[in-house]
């Protein structure tokens, strides 16, 4: 459990303050991590299906800051979707040690929800949406609501706006450069100047 053990706020995509807020609520929990922890963002999803592409999406414009600050997994070229999702834990696991993974992946809400970024505690839940049970993943989770949970999930999903998706995947993937670069810096300032 994270020192800020607090249930996700949603925060819409739309709110002009998003990114600044996004940024906040990522920030408190980089600054907990002791100096040598290394950040893996773990974007989940596949290309295949526009509500289930904010993962890669996100991944492939985190992608193009090229930072040395994280490493990441789950792009639109190279996607971790339910078929390679296992191996690429395991292949994380194998090569950094005690990782802080963060999870990013679609969910399914209510109608009111549509559009919200939630930042929460502990691990997401691939799948869950679509009555799938893969294995949990992260120290902590980015979830971004793109359509309305039910009977018909797989539909739904197929028929998400593009807009939406890649709107949500620019602000997290902003938000969460910005908070891992200025928290990077603190850690190494933090180790030169003890």
């Amino acid at each position: 459990m994270s020192p800020l053990s607090v249930p996700p706020v949603p925060i819409a995509h739309t709110d002009p303050a998003a990114t600044v807020r996004v940024t906040n609520r990522l920030s408190g929990y980089f600054k907990a991590l002791p100096p040598g922890r290394r950040i893996a963002v773990v974007c989940i999803g596949t290309d295949r299906c526009t509500g289930d592409a904010l993962g890669p999406l996100t991944g492939s414009l985190l992608s193009k800051y090229r930072s040395p600050s994280f490493d990441l997994f789950g792009t639109l070229e190279n996607p971790v979707h339910a078929m390679n999702l296992d191996d690429t834990l395991e292949r994380l696991n194998r090569t950094i040690d005690d990782p802080f993974v963060i999870g990013i992946d679609a969910c399914l809400g209510t109608v009111a929800s549509i559009g919200a970024v939630l930042v929460g505690d502990g691990p997401l839940r691939p799948g869950a949406g679509v009555n799938k049970t893969l294995s949990p993943v992260g120290d902590i989770h980015i979830s971004g609501v793109v359509n309305v949970g039910g009977l018909f999930a797989y539909h739904v999903l197929q028929n998400t706006r593009l807009h939406l998706v890649m709107s949500m995947a620019s602000l997290i993937s902003r938000s969460l450069f910005v908070a891992i670069s200025v928290s990077s810096r603190g850690r190494q300032d933090n180790v030169a100047n003890p």
